[in-house]
């Protein structure tokens, strides 16, 4: 596999064992892992998270109710709309979050760590580009 879907699939194989790695070590699935980064941006409603996942909110239930047990997220009901619920990170779940995010982060870096300066920007570019292109949801 030397052509350009073969690379980024190995490379998709490479950044998803090392997200795994690091959500293991910081006693967490890479699902859980994923929602507490995307909670560290910020609230979100059970409907726009199930979106996020590409699961019925039903789905999403059973990941927050593991979440809610753990003491990393917490479910509040959105006032004047009795059926939809906003979750945020707890204490605990930011700190586990931002352990997490650092963590990988740091991770990642080192992944493409040994690019020139050039090589890196052309990989960013060219990254930008195809996020930009495909709207984040290819």
């Amino acid at each position: 596999m030397n052509d350009v879907a073969g690379g980024l699939v190995r490379l998709s194989g490479l950044v998803q064992g090392l997200y795994t790695r690091v959500s293991q070590r910081h006693d967490l699935t890479p699902v859980q892992a994923k929602l507490l980064c995307v909670l560290l941006e910020g609230p979100r409603g059970m409907a726009e998270l199930a979106g996020y996942f590409s699961v019925e909110k039903a789905a999403l239930t059973g990941l927050m109710d593991r979440a809610e047990k753990r003491g990393l997220a917490r479910r509040t009901p959105v006032p004047g709309d009795r059926r939809a619920l906003t979750v945020t990170l707890t204490e605990e779940g930011h700190r586990a979050a931002t352990a997490f995010y650092t963590d990988v982060h740091a991770e990642l870096e080192a992944l493409v760590g040994s690019l020139t300066p050039e090589g890196r920007k052309h990989f960013e570019q060219a990254m930008g580009e195809i996020i930009e292109r495909c709207g984040g949801g290819c």
